[in-house]
């Protein structure tokens, strides 16, 4: 079968791989009809978390299954399914209370697992024809109507895009209606924490980034793009929030209730653009949100970063206001997201045509496009923001 592999730095091909097969009786073998590129899956392109050659990419499976194991009792032959990006067992202590991203069943190194991820167990990712999916009745989420229909887009972003903006939203950050958000950050998942803001009823959702065509898309969603090559982003959303009118007796509570860091390890030091700044964002956070506010942290921060930009450090030991989240009694919250805690509700709320996630999706392609992909993506080059790979 044909797969993404990871050949080098900045550096993927399409190649013959042995093809995928049932390895247990609990398995399903999967068709891919649509795969995504991840901004995790830069990451690993760019040389940063670690990737060895050879590594098979994506986490972002949608297909039909081909076939099942003999232990199989809800997933037939001809179901469309999504997957989630972290796959668990169903049955074990974390699985069990719902935190099916640390699962302790799925890796020998520790709790939870993903596909196609350095560092997240053996399993080889979904940028491919096939992909195998362990503890099937468990992991596949039964779809409705036919591959390459209107719901294409938005069903292959259950697998983690639209449930990372959730939880980052709704869990991590705690949106609730009427509230004021900002989130930093406006690629998929912070274009869908806003998207997923705005769905739980928040007042007003700003979004903020360096790229035009993703300030643009945030504009669409219906958030208040925020540029921050004009000025301070914390100064700007203040007075856009003074010239919207506080409430008497407000006067003091001129940031944000909820913000979420959709950015992480990589976001830039915005007096020195060419360099990055990883707490760059946790401090304009600390200085944005409202007294007793919460911040919902979805970026990755990884232990390690094995090839440091100018700015960046080895160890991603962060300088943090600590002071000035306690002193504002601010709650922060991080994690991987606990995909089906969530893809249930959000595939009905693309179904009753409440959610239509796949509006920030901009390019699509085949597998022998993905370099080219790869390469645009990384560089934030003619618009993409969101690609979508079609076996």
């Amino acid at each position: 079968m044909r797969a993404v592999v990871y050949e080098d730095v900045r550096s993927v091909a399409v190649r013959e791989v042995p093809d995928a097969t049932l390895e247990a009786e609990t398995d399903a073998l999967v068709r891919i009809t649509s795969s995504a590129l991840c901004g995790t899956d830069l990451h690993m392109y760019d040389g940063r978390t670690g990737a060895n050659p050879g590594l098979v990419f994506g986490h972002e499976p949608l297909g039909v299954v081909e076939q099942v194991g003999s232990a199989v009792q809800t997933v037939r032959p001809g179901m469309r399914v999504v997957i989630p990006t972290h796959l668990f067992c169903g049955t074990c202590a974390m699985c069990s209370r719902g935190l099916s991203a640390a699962c302790l069943r799925v890796r020998v190194e520790g709790p939870g697992a993903a596909y196609g991820y350095a560092g997240m167990g053996p399993y080889r990712g979904a940028q491919a024809d096939l992909l195998r999916v362990p503890w099937a009745d468990a992991n596949c989420l039964h779809l409705p109507g036919e591959p390459g229909d209107a719901h294409e887009d938005d069903f292959v972003l259950l697998a983690d895009a639209f449930v990372t903006g959730w939880h980052a939203a709704a869990t991590l950050a705690g949106v609730e209606p009427g509230d004021t958000v900002a989130v930093f950050g406006a690629g998929t998942i912070g274009l869908l924490s806003a998207y997923s803001a705005l769905l739980r009823g928040a007042r007003v959702v700003y979004c903020v980034d360096g790229v035009d065509a993703r300030l643009d898309k945030a504009g669409e969603l219906g958030a208040v793009p925020i540029d921050f090559r004009r000025g301070d982003p914390v100064e700007q959303i203040r007075a856009d929030r003074a010239r919207a009118g506080l409430p008497l007796g407000e006067e003091k509570l001129s940031g944000v209730d909820k913000v979420v860091d959709a950015v992480g390890f990589q976001a830039r030091d915005r007096e020195h653009p060419d360099q990055e700044r990883p707490n760059q964002v946790i401090a304009d956070a600390a200085q944005l949100v409202n007294p007793t506010g919460a911040i919902g942290v979805a970026g990755v921060y990884p232990d390690k970063d094995l090839h440091p930009r100018p700015g960046a450090t080895a160890r991603e030991d962060l300088v943090a206001p600590w002071g000035t989240l306690f002193g504002k009694g601010v709650a922060v919250r991080f994690g991987r997201t606990h995909d089906r805690r969530y893809t249930r509700l959000l595939r009905d709320l693309v179904v009753s045509g409440r959610a239509r996630p796949g509006i920030i999706v901009t390019h699509h392609g085949t597998l022998a496009d993905a370099p080219e992909l790869y390469r645009r993506f990384d560089r934030r080059e003619n618009g993409v923001i969101k690609a979508v790979l079609h076996p």
